[in-house]
């Protein structure tokens, strides 16, 4: 390879890097349409968050790991199933996000299913969990789970007295069955503090591009804190197996949660480095013969900017 075409590879790659930089900074840029007070008062109550450089730095170190952890499940034909549970606005979506951001969406994918039909109300609970369950080679991410009736069904009214109790006696066995059939099952809480909670809420309410994230159900949550406290705490004692422990994420600290997290998701999972050929891009076959076809304007899309 020339010196010309060296210079030209190193130009790209570093133009490569910058737009892989440009996109971290938009998903970071998390208060787009906040004002000036709410930016203050938010930074007032977290005078110890993470620096900007450390995170970034060891988000991207982790991210090459995971991605060690894909070649790796596709390798072995390995299943992992990844439980994402806690507050209402304790930073699970943003966990999720940065943890499937540079991975194949055909190897990891995110469960985030809708309220139940009627048809599956009448169903065994499991039921419609189940075909969203990894087959070998897959990642699996549950954004809520089959935990919704330990939670939100049995605070909101949702599920019997006797529906909750009988979800308690089958989910041990369940999430036992799973681990038996080989699968690498994790289950997440994330927790954050009452005020953080309030002042998140806060937060969307008064930015337009966060109002979407705030429910009935949600804003139902901040009224029944107690409540679901007291439902969190009755599901930690009675699901709390050596198969399928919870593992509970501080979340105050949106950077720090994420690190946390991946940082010690990769501790439980047996992965390591597999054996890969050298790619090589092979030559363009040219066809002198060949013209290419002067395409119409109105199939273009306007270059607005």
């Amino acid at each position: 390879m020339s010196s010309d075409q060296d210079n030209t590879s190193f130009e790209w790659l570093e133009a490569e890097l910058q737009d892989t930089l440009d996109e971290d900074f938009e998903i970071e840029f998390a208060e787009p349409m906040l004002s000036m007070e709410l930016r203050k008062i938010y930074r007032a109550q977290h005078p110890e968050m993470l620096d900007r450089k450390v995170y970034f730095r060891n988000l991207l170190r982790l991210q090459a790991e995971l991605i060690k952890v894909q070649d790796w499940v596709q390798h072995t034909g390995a299943k992992v199933c990844i439980l994402f549970e806690g507050r209402d606005s304790a930073g699970k979506g943003g966990v999720i996000k940065r943890i499937t951001q540079r991975l194949n969406p055909r190897v990891a994918r995110v469960v985030a299913l809708p309220a139940p039909s009627r048809r599956e109300q009448s169903q065994w609970y499991f039921q419609r969990y189940v075909p969203h369950l990894p087959a070998a080679g897959e990642i699996v991410l549950f954004d809520r789970s089959w935990y919704n009736r330990a939670g939100v069904e049995r605070v909101m009214g949702f599920a019997t007295d006797d529906q909750v109790e009988q979800f308690f006696q089958d989910v041990p066995e369940f999430e036992r069955m799973l681990v038996r059939s080989g699968i690498i099952l994790l289950k997440y809480w994330f927790s954050i503090t009452d005020e953080e909670q309030q002042l998140r809420f806060l937060m969307r309410i008064h930015d337009p591009m966060k109002q979407w994230k705030l429910s009935p159900m949600d804003l139902e949550s901040r009224i029944r804190w107690e409540q679901y406290t007291k439902a969190k705490e009755d599901m930690f004692f009675r699901t709390n197996i050596d198969e399928a422990p919870w593992y509970i994420v501080e979340g105050n600290d949106k950077k720090r949660e994420r690190l946390n997290c991946i940082e010690h998701l990769l501790t439980k999972i047996p992965y390591h480095d597999v054996p890969s050929e050298k790619v090589n891009l092979p030559d363009r076959e040219y066809n002198p013969s060949y013209e290419r076809r002067v395409l119409p304007d109105e199939l273009y899309v306007p270059k607005i900017y």
